[in-house]
């Protein structure tokens, strides 16, 4: 039976049965109120803690007190708090028939160690790692601020199957994960997609790491949820958030100054310069407010160039952000705006002849509004979320000819010299979650975005419309979860996917073992440059094509989690998986039909991707560590013209050691990652004849290592080195350009950079 049929059917025969639970009621006892508090064994209340009455659809979530309150018939049962940091409790009860009943005080636990942490991206409500569907990885705030990182690219590449590639010529990177390119990877900040102007997602070198409490990450593909471009993961950018408890004002303000390579000058100029400031304000009321400003400066690297000219182009960013908003156990609603203004500048050296040197800027401003709320009725176990969005993007080429002598500079009035890209995104969403029982759960949701673009690249003035709605059910059955989805989707322009299904399944096979596995269509729409690009100079015929189809992709992922708790403060986690992907209607650069001199874009192109990965963790009192090992295939898509293998594998090795000295205050963080050699086909001509040949990028080796000291319960001092094995470029064998590029060595980084810093927190 076709897949999508049969996950139709299913979901079908899930609502169906979700109704039926929705309507069962025991009409015939009294409903009594049920009320009480939850603390912890000192004294402190336990805030979002669950208590319900087991095998009933009957309970409540915690306020900040701990206090709970709930309605139910009166009767027998078994009352069960569950927290994410507390040891579970349960309680037989007995429930009068009486109008009100007050549960005497309820003390829990609190774990010595916890490893599941609260994950959100695809969740129908927030919950712990060890309950979700999917497989997420999580690099939390504890993390973050112990590593010195400036921004989110430095926390990611440690990550297995993630990797950056690097292009000199206009500043930028770009990432990969499982194998996919980033046109393939969604990238949300607080559950919003982040526009960016083509495939590459320059747009994860533009958000402030100083206002990250946690990154998500989420292998294969969520389009039911999310949409178009989900199908390799998605990177979810969790902002920090005002703390309710935390009343009144609270400042933090960070400077960390950094080497490039030998490369150094205080405070501006040579090297890596962050500045962050941030002032916040919470009202016992619920009144949040909270403003940041950041500055991040980098002054490039000469390396081999010489004079003005530099291998790696300076960058200045400038980010400033604002939000208010209001949160009580009921409501949390919050408007933010955020700024970007960065400039990527391109010095050269003069021309002998004439002592003028063409200098070529890059310069980006980013506006994002953005506004969410979420309203949640316990006693319904209802849940509604509400987003809208609006996003504008202005990215300016500036060539200019610039006189040493005289310090002279003009505009270039050369063709193509100078261009102006407009890209503005209006984008909203409403869900709403029902938690029908302690088995049925059901989120419906709509999406709504309209993308326009504009500039000297892009033909006329066009606009992309894509509405969609989605459902999806979860059906918690003893040990089984199973959760189908669907996605209904119509685009202005190009031919949507009608329907895209998934089917996600968590079995708990006992106390310390989860088994998960998922299949789920994914697809990617065409982007805006791709159906309306249009580039037309000497060197340069390329015109967009609106009759592009979405790609389209089918994943299978599967994964296997051992978490036994050896002791109260030992817990150890282990998990090994799999995943196979297969991508049709790929878009690529092709030979326009009615004119051979001419490109354009097609779906011309497939893919596949396979491999697996082994993760194992430890976590004690005092120090964390972890390993992982990766072997990611890629599908050569010459193999079957030429008989060759069909997918080239790459091999990748972490660790990572965390280690908390409490007797001086001093924490030390390690992390090592082994990128193995990644080999890829290439057709060339030798005497006259196409030969397949496969080339491959060398491998290579990069380590950190931080350590953090806390000064005063206010501040902290950092000091640490990056790329402690000093890695510029490695060895790339291509014979042809294009793809992985021309042969020669890739640029990695700028080498061994050292740096040193002081945070302050003040609450």
């Amino acid at each position: 039976m076709n897949p999508t049929r049969w996950l139709a059917i299913s979901f079908l025969i899930l609502a169906t049965y979700s109704l039926y639970a929705a309507k069962y009621e025991i009409s015939d006892q009294n409903t009594v109120t049920i009320t009480g508090r939850v603390t912890t064994d000192v004294g402190h209340p336990v805030e979002f803690a669950l208590v319900y009455l087991k095998n009933t659809r009957f309970g409540a979530v915690t306020n900040t007190q701990g206090e709970f309150s709930f309605e139910a018939p009166s009767g027998t049962y078994t009352l069960v708090v569950q927290s994410l940091i507390h040891k579970p409790f349960e309680k037989v009860l007995g429930i009068p028939a009486t109008n009100r009943f007050d549960i005497p005080l309820i003390v829990i636990s609190e774990e010595v160690v916890r490893l599941d942490e609260v994950v959100v991206t695809g969740q129908f409500i927030p919950q712990s790692l060890n309950n979700s569907v999917y497989k997420v990885r999580t690099i939390n705030q504890q993390t973050i601020a112990r590593s010195g990182a400036t921004e989110v690219r430095q926390l990611l590449e440690r990550e297995l199957g993630v990797s950056f590639r690097n292009d000199l010529v206009t500043g930028e990177s770009d990432i990969q994960l499982m194998g996919m390119s980033g046109q393939n990877v969604k990238v949300l900040l607080d559950g919003l997609p982040l526009i960016d102007r083509g495939s590459r997602r320059q747009s994860l070198s533009q958000v402030d790491l100083n206002q990250i409490e946690r990154i998500e990450i989420v292998e294969g593909p969520l389009s039911v949820q999310y949409g178009t471009d989900a199908l390799a993961g998605v990177i979810n950018l969790i902002s920090k958030r005002n703390h309710r408890n935390n009343e009144g004002v609270s400042l933090s303000a960070r400077v960390i100054e950094e080497t490039a390579g030998n490369e150094y000058s205080f405070g501006v100029g040579e090297g890596v310069h962050n500045l962050h400031f941030g002032i916040g304000y919470t009202h016992r009321s619920g009144l949040i407010g909270n403003a940041n400003f950041t500055r991040n400066e980098f002054g490039g690297w000469q390396g081999n160039a010489t004079g003005r000219a530099r291998q790696w182009r300076p960058r200045n960013q400038l980010m400033g952000g604002a939000t208010v908003g209001f949160r009580n156990d009921q409501a949390d609603i919050w408007y933010r705006i955020n700024y970007l203004d960065e400039t990527i500048y391109g010095p050269t050296n003069p021309n002998p002849l004439t002592n003028i040197a063409t200098d070529l800027d890059f310069l980006t401003t980013r506006f994002t509004h953005q506004l969410q709320g979420r309203l949640v009725n316990t006693g319904r176990g209802l849940v509604l979320t509400g987003m809208l969005s609006y996003q504008d993007l202005k990215r300016r080429s500036l060539t200019t000819t610039y006189n040493p002598a005289t310090g002279d500079r003009r505009l270039a009035m050369g063709q193509g010299d100078q261009d102006v890209s407009l890209f503005d995104n209006l984008f909203a969403r409403f869900t709403a979650s029902k938690r029908f029982n302690n088995a049925i759960s059901v989120l419906t949701g709509v999406e709504y975005r309209l993308d326009h673009g504009s500039g000297d690249r892009i033909q006329g003035s066009p606009n992309i419309t894509d509405v969609s709605a989605f459902v999806s059910a979860e059906w918690v059955l003893g040990h089984f979860n199973l959760r189908p989805g669907l996605r209904f989707s119509h685009n202005s322009v190009y031919a949507a996917p009608p329907v895209i299904p998934s089917i996600n399944t968590l079995i708990n096979i006992n106390e310390w073992i989860d088994f998960r596995a998922s299949y789920a269509k994914g697809f990617r729409a065409p982007a805006l440059r791709e159906l309306h690009f249009w580039f037309f100079n000497a060197n340069h015929s390329i015109k967009g094509n609106t009759n592009l189809k979405a790609e389209n992709s089918d994943s299978f992922l599967a994964s296997l989690t051992f978490n036994p708790q050896v002791s109260d403060r030992i817990r150890i986690r282990t998990s090994i998986s799999g995943f196979y992907n297969t991508f049709n209607d790929m878009i690529a650069i092709g030979v326009y039909a009615n004119d051979p001199s001419m490109n354009t874009f097609i779906n011309i192109d497939r893919h596949k991707t396979t491999g697996g990965t082994f993760e194992a963790s430890i976590n004690a009192k005092a120090w964390q560590a972890g390993i992982g090992v990766s072997h990611i295939g890629r599908f050569n898509r010459f193999s079957e013209q030429f008989e060759t293998e069909m997918f080239h594998w790459s091999p990748e090795f972490n660790a990572n050691l965390l280690y908390n000295m409490e007797g001086i205050n001093t924490s030390f963080l390690f992390s090592y990652k082994f990128t193995g050699k990644r080999p890829f086909p290439e057709i060339v001509t030798v005497d006259g004849n196409q030969i397949i040949n496969t080339a491959y990028v060398g491998n290579f080796s990069w380590a950190d290592i931080t350590l953090t000291k806390t000064l005063h319960r206010f501040a902290n001092l950092q000091i640490g080195a990056r790329n402690i094995f000093n890695v510029i470029a490695v060895q790339n064998t291509a014979m042809a350009g294009g793809g992985h590029g021309a042969s020669g060595p890739m640029q990695v980084s700028y080498g061994r950079s050292w740096f040193a810093g002081l945070v302050f927190n003040f609450d």
